[in-house]
């Protein structure tokens, strides 16, 4: 009976995890591009007063850039996932 239970609950969680990866994996590209979004239409302002406008992008596109490139990380286990050569 908990072989079955267990069973059950591990076939119940296969779908979550399944969305869990997929979700994973579309986090940098979505991030990426609203970055890129964000800095189309960024107006040139200085980082900080005594700057000139060196970088056509603001705050914005900085922290979605940065939180592209924190959600790399699945990009890289996938990367690195062993091929299997079918021939």
């Amino acid at each position: 009976m908990s072989t079955s239970a267990a069973r059950d609950g591990t076939a119940r969680a296969r779908p979550a995890h399944d969305a869990a990866c997929w979700l994973s994996l579309a986090a940098a590209p979505s991030f990426a591009l609203m970055a890129a979004v964000a800095a189309a239409d960024a107006p040139r302002i200085p980082l900080c007063s005594a700057a000139t406008a060196m970088l056509p992008i603001d705050a914005m596109a900085w922290m979605h850039l940065l939180m592209s490139l924190f959600h790399l990380a699945p990009w890289l286990r996938l990367a690195g996932r062993p091929t299997h050569d079918t021939h």
